[in-house]
């Protein structure tokens, strides 16, 4: 890995989970006009995620990073954009006044439409068709024509993201994330769910927080930070000539970026120390994350570790573990302490929904809510006996009152699933859901920081 990078070097390494697209110059055209198109996001805006993950790989922060398992280009709207944006305030509140940690908030958005596939064809009623890949590459729809690979859909990936950037940015910016609405944040899906309570009454403790903050003179005139907020765009870097079409040059450090989204990570099927998807992200500067799973070895982790993040950089480089509940404790405490023997600083997260994926007795893939909140537990858990901090979850999750993981507070059963089954890929959470799931983290934040709480915040009751 000393040879020097380029943004196309990866063009010379083996590469996994690529489609084959039938016509070489329509791709090259597409790819060239992606490159005339201007950035996404900017080098400064990933600096800053950067900063901020640092505070979390330093156990000052907790990352909340979470959205769709695939974005889709029909059901692409400002009412979902609205209300995966409405959740995670929902979450954030939870896991900052609750949790007493601050949050920093990445979306699985604005970028997240190419998916791995565990086998490269797909099979239904005897007719064999190539899988669906996400709609940067090819149609859900199951129709030989449909899952041809078409270059012209990166156009539209891209077009779909600057819009939901810039409804993001005016939803982080423009008041709508100001503390003062946590209140009419509760979802209309929600408003009568078993957690409802729980937040009303927490939004109603900020709330007086608020006025006494006011009665006290300060103002968000004052300090602006209580009328905004930070969110981050994240994928996976799946489609490397899309990546590579959006890599450009920082005028202000000459430094190369990916442009396409603030964070982003490799996946558990494409981390090969020698292939293409590696060779990329050691060139770029964003902060990147790495999925590790169970077949990830410790020595092969710690050499990726080395190329990805030689400097030692805190908030470069996240590593988000998807064991599965059964697994995790097999696998994760030998790679913490591997990583912390090594003095590396990292980011430690969580993925709890990749390995508790089943087939329900209807046959609807699916995920328990108790395995998922059981493999956070244990996350929790290893981390307080190995010394090391618990960094954050990433989770698959939905603004969309859908019914496609089992359990949670609600009790969705199996005879449930059929009622609000909307993913194209892989189960969800609902909005609910992933309520329910920040308070429970909150918890286990709270039991974390138990006996480290400064006089003022135990007077809190924080």
């Amino acid at each position: 890995m000393s040879e020097r990078w380029t943004p196309d070097s990866w063009r010379a390494k083996p590469v996994q989970q690529m489609p084959q697209y039938p016509d070489a110059k329509a791709l090259a055209d597409v790819e060239a006009q992606l490159t005339s198109f201007p950035p996404l996001v900017f080098a400064g805006e990933a600096r800053n995620l950067k900063k901020a993950l640092a505070t979390v790989a330093a156990g000052d922060a907790f990352l909340l990073q979470g959205g769709d398992c695939a974005e889709s280009f029909a059901e692409h709207g400002a009412n979902n954009i609205r209300d995966l944006f409405r959740v995670f305030l929902q979450m954030a509140i939870v896991l900052t006044y609750a949790g007493a940690s601050p949050v920093v908030k990445v979306g699985r958005i604005a970028g997240q439409f190419a998916k791995p596939r565990s086998a490269p064809v797909e099979k239904r009623d005897g007719v064999e068709l190539p899988s669906y890949r996400g709609d940067i590459i090819n149609d859900v729809a199951f129709t030989e024509e449909a899952r041809v690979p078409d270059p012209r859909r990166q156009i539209e990936a891209y077009r779909q993201s600057a819009a939901t950037l810039n409804l993001l940015r005016a939803f982080a910016k423009g008041g709508y994330a100001s503390v003062e609405n946590v209140h009419s944040w509760m979802l209309q899906s929600v408003s009568d769910s078993p957690q409802s309570k729980a937040y009303a009454d927490l939004a109603d403790r900020v709330s007086g927080a608020l006025d006494f903050m006011r009665a006290c003179g300060l103002t968000f005139a004052v300090d602006s930070s209580l009328g905004t907020t930070d969110f981050y765009t994240s994928h996976e870097a799946l489609l490397l000539g899309y990546e590579q079409a959006m890599t450009r040059v920082d005028s202000t450090t000459g430094d190369w970026y990916a442009t396409s989204g603030h964070m982003l990570w490799i996946g558990d099927r494409t981390r090969q120390l020698d292939h293409a998807h590696v060779e990329y992200f050691r060139g770029i500067k964003n902060p990147i994350g790495l999925k590790c799973g169970p077949s990830l070895k410790t020595d092969e982790l710690l050499k990726l570790i080395d190329i990805l993040n030689p400097e030692n950089e805190p908030g470069r480089l996240t590593l988000i573990g998807r064991f599965g509940h059964e697994k995790i404790g097999e696998h994760l405490p030998a790679m913490v302490r591997a990583v912390k023997r090594e003095g590396r600083t990292v980011v430690w997260s969580c993925d709890p929904m990749h390995g508790n994926t089943i087939t329900s007795n209807s046959g609807y893939k699916t995920r328990p809510f108790d395995r998922i909140l059981s493999e956070v537990r244990s996350f929790f858990a290893v981390h307080a006996a190995e010394g090391t901090h618990a960094g954050g979850v990433h989770l698959e999750m939905t603004g969309q009152n859908v019914t496609e993981c089992l359990g949670g507070a609600r009790a969705i059963t199996d005879e449930d699933l059929n009622n609000r089954y909307h993913t194209a890929c892989d189960p969800r959470l609902n909005a609910e859901q992933s309520i329910d799931m920040a308070f429970l983290i909150a918890d286990l934040l709270k039991q974390g920081r138990a006996g480290k709480a400064s006089p003022l915040q135990a007077a809190a009751g924080l």
